[in-house]
C-alpha cells in the first residue's frame, strides 16, 4: 500500500484494486471524494504521480472540467453581446491608407502606410463605407476583411461635407457579409450601443456603452455642420473612425466619426453620424459618384472673423463668381476701394424669411432646398436692407 499525507491532513491510498480517501482514518464516499478532489485542485494540493488510483484520477479530472465549465458560465446579457459581436464582426473592415514616397537610398517610388481606420461592408457588390477623413490624404487604400483577406480598394465617391466616403473591392460575393441596416429614428438616451472598429490598429475591437445624447452637431472636414449626430460613451479611439455603432439587435445606427478629447484618446464622449443620414448619402454616391447640393454661388467670411469687423449677425459675402446665381441676382462681394479702403459686401440675413445668424444657419437652411429651387435672399447692403431672388444651382464638388 502506498500513501501520501498532505498539509491539510488528507491521506489518499490505493490498494486492493480500489481507491479510498481517508481523513484521519475515515473512509469517504464517492461524493465526498469529489468534494475533496475539488478542494485539492482549488487549494493547490500536490499529489505525486502513481499515488492516486484510476478512479480517483478520473474523479479529479471530472471535477477540474466541472470547475472550468463553471468559470465560463455566461449570463443572458453576456451571451447576447457575444452573439452580436460574432455575427457583426465579418461585416467590419480594416482600412489601411498609403501615401507615395521614395526609399531613402534610391529614387524608387514606394507606398508608405499613412494611417488606419475602420469601415463596414455595405452590400454584396463590395462597397465599403468609411469616413472621408480616413482616406482624405491617401493615394491608395487596402481593405482587410475579417477572414484576413486583403484587397486593393477603389474610390467610388465621397461627401466631404458629411465626412462620408465609399470604396469598392473586387471580392467574391460569397465572402462578403453586408452589415445589417437599422434606423436612427426613435433612439432613446440610455439605450445600449456597441462600437466595433480598429482602435490604434487593434483590429475588431468591441466597446460598449449607451446613447448619451441626441441631436448633437459637429463640423465636417470642410467646416460644414453635420446635424442630428448621436453621442455615445462607448469608447471610440483613433482607428475607430468609420466603424459601425450598433444597437442591441446588432443593427447599425450610426458610423463612428469623432471624439471630444483634449488628449486625443477616448474620454467617454464620442460621436456617430446617424444611419438615416448615411443611407441617402451612400446610395447617391454609389449611383452618381458624387453628391449634388444646392448653392447660392458665393464665398463667405467665417463668422469668427466677421465678428471682429463689427458684424454681429449674418454672413458676409467675400466674392461672387461670374455666372453664379448670386452674380445673376446682383449680389455684391467685398472689395477694396482706392487708397486701400475695404468696402464690405452684402450680408445675408435670411433665406425665405428664415433667419441666418452665421454660416452654420446658412448651410442648414440650404439643405431644405433642391437644385433649381427659387428663393428670396434678405441682405444688408451698407445701411440699407433689401431682398433679391435667385435660383439655386448645383454644387461643383
Amino acid at each position: 500500500m502506498a500513501g501520501f499525507v498532505g498539509s491539510n491532513g488528507l491521506r489518499v491510498r490505493s490498494g486492493g484494486g480500489r481507491d479510498v480517501c481517508v481523513v484521519r482514518g475515515v473512509s469517504m464516499s464517492l461524493e465526498w471524494r469529489k468534494g475533496l478532489a475539488a478542494v485539492a485542485i482549488a487549494g493547490g494540493l500536490l499529489v505525486p504521480n502513481g499515488v492516486l488510483g484510476t478512479h480517483a484520477m478520473e474523479t479529479m479530472t471530472a471535477v477540474r472540467a466541472d470547475t472550468t465549465t463553471e468559470t465560463r458560465r455566461l449570463n443572458t446579457q453576456e451571451s447576447a453581446v457575444i452573439s452580436l459581436f460574432q455575427e457583426t464582426t465579418p461585416s467590419v473592415a480594416y482600412v489601411t491608407t498609403f501615401a507615395g514616397g521614395r526609399t531613402p537610398f534610391s529614387m524608387n517610388i514606394m507606398e508608405i502606410p499613412s494611417g488606419t481606420g475602420s469601415g463596414f461592408v455595405w452590400d454584396s457588390d463590395g462597397h465599403i463605407v468609411t469616413n472621408f477623413h480616413v482616406i482624405k490624404s491617401a493615394e491608395a487604400a487596402r481593405i482587410t476583411l475579417n477572414n484576413q483577406e486583403v484587397f486593393n480598394a477603389e474610390l467610388v465617391g465621397y461627401d466631404a461635407d458629411k465626412d462620408v466616403a465609399v470604396l469598392q473591392i473586387d471580392a467574391d460575393k460569397k465572402k462578403l457579409k453586408p452589415i445589417s441596416i437599422g434606423t436612427s429614428k426613435n433612439l432613446i438616451v440610455g439605450q445600449s450601443t456597441y462600437a466595433i472598429g480598429n482602435p490604434f490598429g487593434l483590429d475588431h475591437t468591441l466597446t460598449t456603452g449607451v446613447v448619451s445624447g441626441l441631436g448633437r452637431e459637429m463640423r465636417s472636414p470642410t467646416g460644414r455642420p453635420i446635424t442630428n449626430v448621436i453621442q455615445t460613451d462607448a469608447a471610440i479611439n483613433p482607428g475607430n473612425s468609420g466603424g459601425p455603432l450598433l444597437d442591441s439587435q446588432g443593427k447599425i445606427i450610426g458610423m463612428n466619426t469623432s471624439i471630444y478629447s483634449p488628449s486625443g484618446a477616448s474620454s467617454g464622449v464620442g460621436f456617430a453620424i446617424p444611419i438615416d443620414t448615411l443611407k441617402s448619402i451612400v446610395n447617391e454616391l454609389i449611383r452618381n459618384g458624387r453628391i449634388v447640393r444646392p448653392v447660392i454661388g458665393i464665398s463667405y467670411l467665417e463668422s469668427s472673423q466677421s465678428r471682429a469687423l463689427g458684424i454681429s449677425e449674418g454672413v458676409l459675402i467675400l466674392d461672387v463668381p461670374k455666372g453664379s446665381p448670386a452674380a445673376k441676382a446682383g449680389l455684391q462681394g467685398t472689395s477694396r476701394a482706392s487708397f486701400g479702403k475695404v468696402v464690405l459686401g452684402d450680408i445675408i440675413l435670411s433665406i425665405d424669411n428664415k433667419p441666418i445668424a452665421d454660416e452654420t444657419d446658412l448651410f442648414k437652411v440650404l439643405e431644405e432646398y433642391a437644385v433649381g429651387d427659387r428663393v428670396k435672399i434678405g441682405i444688408r447692403r451698407g445701411e440699407d436692407l433689401a431682398t433679391v431672388a435667385l435660383t439655386l444651382s448645383a454644387s461643383q464638388a
